[in-house]
């Protein structure tokens, strides 16, 4: 058995209370939260204890929506300035050559990025397999760097010869997925409290799967009690494209093959109305928010001050580093704050003509990034500081030039600039230590990603 103590910091718990402990701490043992609190109530002695004086503390954040292996095609020059159909088209031949070591690679790079940017909990969407590569893969390099996965076994089987969007290189027959999907349920797939890796079924879209496939994972899915998760409602040519191939908008499309529920949750979900927000409280559906994706994309500006008065889930995704070109969860944090703001804005919000709404807070924003995720994932056992939840947190020292005259030192690193964090341990471990990762090179890994990333765009 071991134990940590964490003491002298401002500690966010973030739990039902919102708690804010000056001169906080945490008693940690074997992984789990034992104590929260003041330092003064909490044992004096453990195996090791960690001095937070001058550092904000909270819970570790929660990724719901990633795609690692777009880290290998960051910035590419003929996708720079597209929508994201467009982009897709761009891209799909160059992700048509990556190689089991280039998953193993960019999940590494991804998930290293997100632990300095203080995420304990990623959710990948991974959904092209070619050149014989496997989801294993990536659960193989996220053992490596210590973060929890929800690992999406993702799937396209809409070729272009169907009517789909991706070319037909790309995409799998159906029952292959299928019989992966289980294969990995079985393998992988760990519901306890605690769990390091979760298996979701995760078909791609509605423009690169076929109904079936939909229908399938779905039962699947409800039949060993994991989650399902796809991108949905992102940009109007979806919509559209449902409209004309299904007869229904995209939430009316998920209802017809049965994938509404709290086991659900969609990415992005841009395009809603205000009868579909209701879908998705009504069934306990949840939502991936991407700010800063489907800002550079051109997407548009999710509703999620109308889906939190809803009452739906809402979390934050980082979505692929090939529309964001980052992977810093923490600067997603502060990009929803914000864009909830343009939102407003665009709406004409005065607070005189309306004085009980509210700009989202910084408080707000970082609800979404930890407990919003957790309910987002369907997990009880992280989110927040508490008593018999994992030790996942992470810590940002305040004593540097960028928070001088910061007066809220939690509202300080949502408002400034975004940063890395000093601290990031999952399960009571150390994954960031005084900024340095400690599980993995990075020089070393930078090196080899890039050397990837080069032969993928010289084709």
């Amino acid at each position: 058995m071991s134990t940590l103590l964490v003491k002298n910091a401002h500690l966010v718990t973030l739990d039902d209370r919102q708690r804010e402990i000056p001169e906080g701490g945490l008693f940690i043992r074997d992984g789990f939260i034992e104590q929260v609190g003041q330092i003064g109530n909490l044992p004096s002695d453990a195996d090791e204890t960690l001095d937070l004086k001058g550092h904000v503390l909270l819970p570790g954040l929660v990724n719901t929506h990633h795609h690692f292996y777009q880290t290998l095609t960051r910035a590419v020059p003929a996708a720079q300035d597209a929508n994201l159909f467009n982009w897709l088209k761009t891209l799909y031949p160059i992700w048509a050559r990556l190689t089991p070591h280039d998953i193993f690679t960019s999940t590494q790079t991804a998930l290293a990025e997100l632990a300095l940017s203080g995420c304990t909990t990623a959710s990948d969407h991974l959904y092209l397999y070619p050149n014989g590569s496997k989801l294993d893969d990536e659960i193989a390099a996220a053992s490596e760097i210590g973060l929890r996965l929800h690992a999406s076994r993702g799937s396209m089987s809409l070729g272009e010869a169907d009517g789909g969007l991706p070319p037909d290189s790309v995409v799998d027959d159906e029952e292959s997925i299928l019989k992966d999907s289980l294969r990995l349920i079985q393998k992988y797939h760990d519901a306890k409290p605690g769990s390091m890796v979760q298996i979701v079924l995760a078909p791609c879209s509605p423009f690169s799967v076929t109904s079936d496939l939909m229908k399938q994972s779905a039962k699947l899915a409800r039949e060993y009690g994991v989650h399902l998760h796809t991108h949905l409602a992102e940009t109007e040519d979806e919509e559209q494209f449902c409209l004309e191939k299904f007869g229904h908008r995209p939430v009316g499309y998920m209802q017809e093959v049965d994938w509404v529920g709290d086991d659900v949750w969609f990415a992005h979900a841009v395009w809603v109305n205000d009868e579909e927000i209701k879908v998705f409280a009504k069934h306990n559906c949840g939502v991936a928010h991407c700010p800063t994706s489907n800002m550079r994309l051109a997407s548009g500006i999710a509703p999620i001050k109308e889906y939190r008065k809803a009452g739906v889930n809402v979390g934050l995704g980082v979505d692929g580093s090939a529309s964001n070109d980052g992977s810093h969860l923490l600067a997603e944090v502060r990009n929803a704050m914000l864009l909830s703001r343009v939102k407003e804005g665009i709406t004409g919000y005065s607070l005189s003509d309306d004085p009980n709404r509210k700009l989202m807070t910084a408080r707000e924003a970082l609800y979404l990034g930890t407990r919003g995720g957790a309910a987002v994932l369907g997990r009880k056992d992280i989110g927040s500081l508490e008593s018999g939840k994992c030790a996942d947190f992470f810590a940002v020292n305040l004593n540097k030039l960028g928070f001088a005259g910061m007066h809220d030192p939690v509202s300080a690193i949502v408002f400034g600039q975004p940063v890395n964090a000093d601290y990031t341990v999952v399960g009571g471990k150390f994954i960031v230590k005084e900024g340095q990762l400690v599980t993995v090179d990075e020089r070393q890994l930078a090196e080899k990603h890039n050397q990837a990333s080069k032969r993928l765009l010289a084709g």
